[in-house]
């Protein structure tokens, strides 16, 4: 057959219809699937430019809620927190001109000593902090601050945001919190005070603002989160504090750390820094440490704290061991002196404070502050271990006395020195036979019963009375027996034996 015929024959019709359905049933669904796929991925949030430009908005509407919230807690605090500019005066004789000017060239060293009946001239000592607006009783405005800040000062200055300054009043001063609070006058009853949070729900991670006026720099506002809880300060203070990497300057102490609903969380105290400045290490106080104080400044003049009347410390491990404490968390008692609240209620050396009045201690400092915070008067039940057994006992807490006369009382604190159990290092170090039995004196409180009688620092005890102490469980044991009013130490020292008696 010809193609001419070939290509006019149904056959070949049949076959092109064929072919022709083929490539279009092809093309269509390679469209379908094409626009399906795309459709996908616009539901999907991705890939167009539809999609992009959804999610940059999303994105900015975020951004500004954050930004407004920054802006809402500035506007917010700003007019209750204030600058704190202290001056102090001192006498003091001229300075040598070869003090004053060490690199001049005829400075050939110090010179003679002056006379002493020469005259004395006046210093003026200048410093800045800043200060939290709490309260207002009347025309009265109290502004909380650190007691670093006002330190012996004997001028006191507020200066408010709007830039009014008034000349302020010390209320009272606290070195054990570091807490000071002051006070000016004003009939204008707009000025603000600042709303407290709840420092007990900071969180780490939380946003936090720190306000303040860091080296005069008035009304800062610096932003960061919340690093850490419960750290532990500079010696001998009692509070548990927030850190943050919020900046914070020389300036800043006394200042707000707020929340990002612009309630006061933390007044803020101190930094850690090699350099001065802020490095991202900065700490604040929590606030709920510090509302009883504000009431105290002002109702007494000072902070009244609650007095249990014993010496604690964290466990020691070697002791935890032997006393049944493992794993546990708490405040052991080391002494307790006679005629204390805590004696009276029957709390005894070697006892293991695990809890006050249900809240669980997590260390020692945490014991000291919660104590600290118990008003006098009230009874408070303490859950302690004592030689592996759970107690309750209730005290009724006294009023903590000042440092000095506190320790006037060490001739009432029992037992006054702590122990140690015997561990091969310690034999080698103090230069005793690896068999030597007994308890090693590690510290000795001066004043005490013991300490007079003549034991030491590095004494080995070995019996008390007829009972042999192998442990200090046995330690523990044996000075809290009241059957027995007399004690009789027996003690090694430098190869020799010694004893002492002592009545409880």
């Amino acid at each position: 057959m010809s193609f001419k015929k070939l290509f006019y024959s149904k056959k070949f019709l049949f076959i092109n219809l064929i072919l022709v359905g083929i490539i279009i049933g092809f093309s269509m669904t390679t469209l379908i699937f094409s626009l399906s796929n795309q459709s996908v991925l616009n539901n999907r949030g991705y890939n167009t430019d539809t999609a992009v430009s959804s999610r940059n908005i999303s994105s900015i509407e975020n951004l500004d809620t954050l930004q407004n919230s920054f802006r809402e807690v500035a506007r917010r605090v700003l007019p209750a927190v204030v600058q704190v500019d202290v001056v102090e005066f001192r006498e003091t004789a001229a300075e040598p001109e070869s003090e004053r000017f060490p690199f001049l060239p005829w400075n050939f060293g110090p010179s003679e000593p002056g006379d002493p009946d020469e005259d004395l001239f006046e210093f003026r000592n200048e410093g800045l902090g800043s200060g939290v607006i709490v309260k207002r009783k009347g025309n009265t405005v109290f502004v909380l601050t650190n007691n670093h800040v006002i330190g012996n000062a004997d001028e006191v200055k507020i200066t408010l945001y709007d830039q009014r300054e008034f000349p302020a009043e010390i209320i009272g001063k606290d070195i054990r919190k570091d807490l000071a609070l002051i006070s000016f006058t004003s009939k204008d009853s707009t000025i603000p005070t600042a709303a407290f949070g709840n420092s007990d729900t900071v969180s780490v991670g939380d946003w936090v603002l720190a306000i303040g006026n860091p080296f005069g720099y008035e009304s800062t506002v610096t932003a960061g989160i919340v690093s850490a809880i419960g750290r532990q300060g500079p010696l001998d203070n009692i509070n548990d504090f927030i850190q943050t990497d919020a900046a914070i300057n020389q300036g800043n102490s006394g200042g707000a750390l707020v929340n990002i609903r612009g309630e006061v969380v933390g007044i803020n105290t101190w930094i850690t820094t090699p350099t001065g400045g802020n490095i991202g290490i900065g700490f604040a106080i929590p606030v709920n440490n510090v509302r009883k104080a504000i009431e105290d400044f002002i109702n007494l003049g000072e902070i009244e704290y609650g007095w249990l009347g014993v010496s604690i410390s964290d466990v020691l491990p070697e002791i935890a061991e032997q006393m049944q404490l493992l794993d546990k968390r708490g405040a052991f008692i080391y002494h307790v002196f006679r005629e204390s609240p805590a004696d009276r209620a029957g709390i005894q050396p070697g006892d293991f404070v695990t809890a006050i009045n249900g809240r669980e201690i997590l260390d020692a400092n945490m014991l000291v502050r919660l104590v600290g915070d118990l008003p006098p008067s009230e009874t408070a039940t303490f859950t302690v271990i004592r030689f592996g057994e759970t107690r309750y006992i209730d005290v009724v807490i006294g009023r903590r006395s000042d440092a000095r006369t506190i320790a006037s009382k060490n001739k009432y604190l029992w037992p006054g020195l702590s122990v140690v159990p015997l561990t091969d290092l310690l034999r080698e170090e103090f230069d005793l036979p690896q068999k030597q039995q007994g308890v090693l004196v590690r510290e000795v409180e001066p004043k005490t019963k013991l300490q007079i009688a003549g034991i030491k620092l590095g004494d080995v005890i070995t019996r008390i009375n007829q009972s042999e102490i192998l442990t200090a469980y046995d330690f523990y044991q044996k000075i809290n027996d009241d059957t027995e009013d007399e004690l009789r130490f027996y003690f090694l020292r430098e190869g020799n034996e010694y004893n002492i008696a002592v009545t409880q």
